[in-house]
């Protein structure tokens, strides 16, 4: 007797892939720039996320602009540290985003969110993904650019390790880059350990915490929402 096969996983992916195509046309029509940060646990995503408002409203302000109106969707198996931090730091309107022991958010839970945060009303929304380098950067989660973030305690061989996280990476910020002597972390190394799985992504070495280099990544973010919004 012959056996029907069904293989689930293949299933679930080519059915979020056609969900996150859809609410991606969607941003794309309510001119709302959605961008996805992944990461492991640790790596200064939400500190990075702080620096990156605060350094954007800073340019705006410089240039005579009025600032980018920002939000932030924070998703965690449990707590709502996070968002009340975004909220508390930067002022930016923050949701939290509980995912029910998943480690990833998919197209239909960013649905959820965007629409929890009143989307239509801001120029650009961040997703900060759950922490870890595997399951986050199998879905698709309708965003218009994914960001890795990597911090040095890391090593810089985790290209190597979890390449399809790279190789989904449109931009990656390599955190705590203060520390690198201290890790032994080298920059060149990393390039080319980044180079074997994805040769067109721009890195950008930063330290959130301390400010090195965010002016140089904000200043590179804003020209690409303020393109994605005059589309």
């Amino acid at each position: 007797m012959d056996v029907k096969t069904i293989q689930l996983k293949k299933t679930i992916l080519e059915d979020n892939d056609r969900d996150a195509d859809l609410l991606r046309r969607q941003m794309e029509d309510q001119r709302t720039c959605y961008m996805n940060i992944m990461s492991s646990p640790g790596s200064g995503k939400t500190t990075t996320l702080i620096r990156t408002i605060r350094t954007l409203e800073e340019i705006a302000r410089e240039e005579g602009r009025e600032p980018l109106k920002i939000g932030v969707m924070e998703a965690d198996i449990d707590s709502d540290v996070d968002a009340r931090t975004i909220i508390e730091e930067t002022g930016a309107p923050a949701v939290q985003l509980h995912t029910g022991g998943m480690c990833h958010l998919d197209a239909d839970m960013s649905r959820q969110g965007l629409a929890e945060i009143g989307a239509g009303d801001l120029d650009l929304v961040f997703l900060e993904n759950v922490g870890n380098l595997v399951c986050p950067a199998e879905f698709d989660t309708g965003a218009a650019m994914d960001i890795v973030i990597l911090s040095v305690p890391e090593g810089d061989d985790k290209p190597l390790k979890y390449p399809l996280m790279f190789r989904e990476a449109d931009v990656v910020l390599v955190n705590k880059i203060d520390a690198a002597p201290v890790f032994d972390f080298d920059k060149e190394r990393f390039r080319a350990n980044l180079g074997s799985c994805n040769e067109d992504a721009p890195v950008f070495f930063i330290s959130a915490a301390k400010g090195e280099g965010a002016r140089e990544w904000c200043s590179w973010l804003d020209q690409q929402v303020r393109s994605y919004l005059d589309k």
